[in-house]
């Protein structure tokens, strides 16, 4: 592995190693949008793995087949003797279908069992010292390069999607537009977002001071980030790149100058890995847990035995 990709915050000081060497952390990643849009593909090359799809057995000289259910893939990565559970969460081709009602419902579906498998752990009489954590810590939604404007279905999703989990937005294929379509596109998708009273992570309310405030908002003007994705090498002024071979050269992944992949992957994994997790279980892990607590008029402990789902 060229780079570190295990971030700072993370790495045990010298009297936590053994036990931070011990457990581990986790990290769930879900990947939603429509077929072709190169979902898997920024995602094996996010973590430089193959951690999508192509793990379960796939091999390179296969096409990746299209995703035909929900299906999470976990792929334990090592650094410095530091371990992370990373799981991707891959979604059927959502907005494939000819009717498209509702059909962000699996997906939510999904999400809130996780919740509720995380709460039944904390419920239970004997209880884990360390409760498996399956929750989706982070949605990246992959946005058609139409340079355009968002469809119905995009809004409908992270609008309904957006109350139980983090949502980042990615624009796929961002090398189709010319440098002026695509920072128009990002504006006017942002403007979007906004008459539409959708949030998006990082959420303004959720800065807890003034430097993250300032940190986040360049973050938020970069939004929804620019990437392009690639597993193929090629040969650029002497060096290997990950890129995108056109008629007009090579779109190297990783150059800030020709796509915004290296500030999403930063963001991911480094910056704000740890404030992800913390989103996902003190805003809407807890608001799950308090509706369904009220809803229950408290929830009665189970015994390790008790495995019958509740009706969510």
């Amino acid at each position: 592995m060229s780079e570190s990709i295990v971030p700072p915050e993370v790495r045990p000081k010298p009297q936590m190693r053994k036990k931070t060497m011990k457990a581990g952390f986790d990290f769930n990643i879900m990947i939603v949008g429509h077929s072709g849009l190169g979902k898997s593909t920024l995602v094996n090359t996010l973590f430089k793995s193959q951690v999508s799809r192509w793990s379960s057995g796939w091999g390179s000289e296969h096409k990746i087949p299209k995703t035909v259910e929900i299906k999470a893939v976990s792929h334990v990565i090592e650094e410095g003797g530091v371990k992370m559970k990373l799981t991707v969460i891959d979604t059927p081709g959502f907005g494939d279908q000819i009717n498209n009602e509702n059909c962000w419902d699996p997906i939510s579906k999904y999400i809130n069992e996780q919740y509720e498998k995380f709460l039944k752990e904390e419920v239970n009489i004997a209880r884990k010292k360390r409760i498996p954590d399956t929750r989706v810590h982070c949605c990246l939604y992959f946005i058609s390069p139409t340079g355009h404007s968002l469809r119905q279905l995009d809004i409908e999703f992270m609008k309904h999607l957006s109350r139980v989990v983090n949502i980042i937005p990615v624009i796929a294929k961002s090398d189709t537009m010319t440098l002026d379509e695509k920072n128009e596109f990002k504006h006017r998708v942002r403007k979007e977002l906004e008459t539409h009273g959708i949030e998006y992570y990082p959420q303004n309310e959720f800065d807890d001071d003034m430097e993250d405030k300032n940190e986040n908002d360049k973050i938020r003007e970069t939004m929804p980030f620019a990437v392009v994705g690639s597993d193929k090498e090629f040969q650029v002024n002497g060096k290997r790149v990950l890129g995108r071979k056109t008629a007009w050269g090579v779109v190297e992944v990783e150059n800030p100058n020709h796509c915004e992949f290296a500030l999403l992957r930063d963001f991911l994994i480094r910056s704000h890995l740890q404030d992800l997790k913390e989103v996902t279980h003190n805003i809407h892990y807890e608001t799950y847990r308090a509706r369904r607590l009220n809803d229950n008029g408290g929830l009665h402990p189970i015994s390790a035995n008790n495995t019958q789902e509740s009706n969510l």
